[in-house]
This record gives structure tokens, C-alpha cells and sequence, in this order.
């Protein structure tokens, strides 16, 4: 069952989440040709490769990056992990962890977790760029859940049974930004462009766009009718995703009119940067991904492995003093016991044997019921019993008759 939204916390303003399915072949070529090209022109700092990082001492890149050693570092069987380290705005610091696992119905999944040291520019770059090539039919950008294209045209299918599926797992399962924009007349060329083409650059790779046919209105509202929000007629809405927050209402996250001409729908990507700026909830398995970006970090530079190595060196000396402590305090008190022990002993050598306690005297009265009785006893046993004669007393001589 899903984890109430209260119980779980906010997706931090320093993170930037994406889940997708590599579709093609090779993917771990795909990412480690682009991840080198990447460092030799020098936008990013540095990289993990995972085929080294299984050494106890990995060194990708010049500044040094290294294993922790930690075992829970690893990575579970089956799944790569890749690391990535750049700056924007010059001076902040990003650090990004990107899992490939096999999927559940084949192809690729992956999961990027992304943290700067200062609240999320959706204007930096797409850290879905830092790892992946950006390519016209890339096998990389699929949403995870719903198996769509992100940042491009998804038409809703015709089947309501298939949209139906869609739009839930839309809702339940994505990670991504979900919009369902309705066309109130069909487009021309420049309106069936995909939107997300004119978002800022961090927003690009973490939207998924469904378009609604002019006579499917009534279909797609009655589809999100368990999510409690309608698309308006030629507008367009932001889904709420899984779990909602209590903030969530339809008429912050709507908009009414968007003009598929070719324009910049301004209140639509308002929409969308007022989604992804609000407190949400992390979705299903993100902050696993986030702990163990924070965690399980491996590409370190020379003064973060000296700063680790110092860290480690006095806790394994706090440890160390703390037994030292404790095996004092051991000492002390088992002497202490053999004192005492001791001390017992000679005591009780030095106290003389007490003798049994005499028997209480018996009573005076008890005493005389006593005589009394063993007189009474002897009375009985002198007492003539019937048919016997007393000496001396002759009876009639019957020898003669």
C-alpha cells in the first residue's frame, strides 16, 4: 500500500529526480562514450566508471576519485552504477548517480538522482544530458511507467480502455511531469510541436506531454475522474502525481487556454515550474535513490578522500578511546569484587560457630497433663476385667457333686 503523503517528506529544492527506460541495445557504451566525451571537453569534472570501480582502489579521472571501500557502496547483482561531477554557475557543485537495471519487461531501467549545493536552476543543464546523448530518436527517453517519450508528443490512444491505462499509470507510477493538453481544432505544423521544447533546459527531460484529440474530451475526463481533475476544453492540466499532496487543486495546476500556434504557452510552463517548485512528496523508490546519492558517493576528490580518511581516523579513535574506558572501568570493578570477596571471607573465619538454639522448656501445666495421662494409663492396665476373680476369693467347689 502507497505510504500516506504526510509520512513522507518533501523532495528537496536541491534535487533533481528522473526515471526512464533505455530501449536499444548497449546501453552502458551509450553512457560511458558520452560521459568521456563530456570530461574531455571539459563540462563535466569528472566520472565513475563501474568497471574500474570494482577495484578496491578505483582512479577515474585526474582528480583522483576513489571507492570507499564500503561495502554497502555496492551496487545490487545486475545493476551499474555511474557517477558524475560538474559545475554551473561556475562555482556550485553537482553530484549525480545514475542506476541501470535490467527491466521488468525488458529493456533498460534507469534512475538519476542529481543534488547541487544550492536550490535546483531549472535554467542549468539537463543532468539527463550529462549522461545520456541528446539525439533525435534516442533510445534513452522513456518514462519509466508509462513507456512514452519524454519532452515530446504523446498521443492519447483511441482505445478507452488503452487511454484509461495510460493515464493511471501516468498518475500511480511516473516520475515525471505529466500534462494532458487538449486540442481544442486540430494543429497545424508549428502546433504539434512538442511543448516541452520551449521549458528551461531542467525541465526539458522530466515531462511527459499527452495530447487529447478535439472529440476525446469527454473520454479523458472521464478517465481522471479517480484523480479529481478535468482537462479544460482547448486548455491543459498537470497531473497530480502519486502520492498527491494536500496542496494539489486542479485550478493552480490548470490552464485554460493554451495556443497551439507556435507560441510560448507561458502559463502553461508556469504551470510546470510551480509544480516542480512545490513541496511533493518524494514518488515511489526516489528517496532510496537520494540516500544513496548522499551515501554511497564514490567520486571523490582529493580533499574530499583526505577529509574522509581524517573523519574515519577519529572516529576509529573515539572508538578505540571508548574501549579503552570501558576495559578500565572492567578492571576497577572485578577488583573491587575480589576485595569485597575477600574481605567476606576473613570475616567469616574470625566469628565462631554458633550452637543450635536450645529447645523451649515445656510448660508446668503441660508438665502435669503429661503425669496426669501416664498415671491414667496405669489405672487402666490394674483394673480387673470381667470374668476374672480377685485372689483370695474361693467359689463353689464343683470338683465334687
Amino acid at each position: 500500500m502507497p505510504t500516506s503523503p504526510s509520512l513522507r517528506p518533501p523532495v528537496p529544492p536541491t534535487v533533481w529526480l528522473a526515471r526512464g527506460r533505455h530501449v536499444g541495445p548497449a546501453p552502458q557504451d551509450a553512457l560511458l562514450r558520452h560521459l568521456r566525451q563530456l570530461k574531455d571537453s571539459g563540462a563535466i569534472d569528472d566520472f565513475l566508471d563501474p568497471s574500474e570501480a570494482e577495484d578496491p582502489v578505483d582512479s577515474v579521472g585526474s582528480e583522483g576519485s576513489g571507492d570507499s571501500g564500503d561495502p554497502g557502496a555496492l551496487a545490487d547483482p545486475g545493476e551499474l552504477v555511474f557517477e558524475a561531477r560538474w559545475r554551473v554557475a561556475r562555482t556550485v557543485t553537482v553530484r549525480a548517480r545514475l542506476t541501470l537495471a535490467p527491466g521488468s519487461d525488458g529493456g533498460q531501467e534507469w534512475v538519476l538522482a542529481a543534488e547541487a549545493e544550492r536550490p535546483w536552476d531549472q535554467g542549468w543543464p539537463s543532468p539527463a544530458t550529462m549522461f545520456w546523448p541528446e539525439e533525435p530518436d534516442a533510445d534513452w527517453d522513456h518514462d519509466a511507467a508509462t513507456g512514452l517519450r519524454l519532452g515530446d508528443v504523446n498521443r492519447l490512444p483511441s482505445d478507452d480502455k488503452a487511454m484509461r491505462r495510460v493515464l493511471r499509470d501516468a498518475v500511480r507510477g511516473s516520475w515525471a511531469v505529466n500534462i494532458v493538453v487538449h486540442e481544442a481544432m486540430t494543429p497545424d505544423a508549428r502546433g504539434q510541436l512538442p511543448l516541452a521544447r520551449l521549458l528551461p533546459a531542467g525541465l526539458r527531460h522530466r515531462v511527459v506531454e499527452h495530447r487529447a484529440a478535439p472529440q476525446q474530451l469527454r473520454a479523458v475526463n472521464w478517465a481522471l475522474r479517480d484523480a479529481g481533475v478535468e482537462v479544460p476544453r482547448g486548455g491543459a492540466i498537470v497531473l497530480p502525481g502519486h502520492p498527491a499532496w494536500p496542496e494539489y487543486t486542479s485550478d493552480d495546476f490548470s490552464v485554460r487556454t493554451v495556443f497551439l500556434d507556435g507560441s510560448e504557452p507561458s502559463a502553461l510552463i508556469d504551470a510546470v515550474t510551480r509544480y516542480v517548485a512545490s513541496p511533493r512528496p518524494f514518488p515511489d523508490g526516489a528517496e532510496d535513490a537520494v540516500t544513496a546519492l548522499r551515501e554511497q558517493w564514490r567520486l571523490l576528490t582529493l580533499e574530499e578522500e583526505l577529509a574522509r580518511e581524517r573523519a574515519l581516523v577519529a572516529m576509529y579513535a573515539e572508538a578505540l578511546d571508548a574501549m579503552t574506558k570501558s576495559r578500565d572501568l572492567y578492571r576497577e570493578a572485578a577488583e573491587a569484587a575480589h576485595e569485597a570477596l575477600a574481605v567476606y571471607r576473613e570475616n567469616a573465619a574470625s566469628v565462631p560457630a554458633t550452637p543450635p538454639p536450645a529447645e523451649h522448656p515445656a510448660s508446668p501445666l503441660r508438665q502435669l497433663t503429661r503425669t496426669l495421662e501416664r498415671f491414667r494409663g496405669t489405672a487402666k492396665s490394674l483394673r480387673p476385667t470381667p470374668g476374672t476373680r480377685e485372689e483370695g476369693d474361693a467359689g463353689p467347689d464343683t470338683s465334687e457333686r
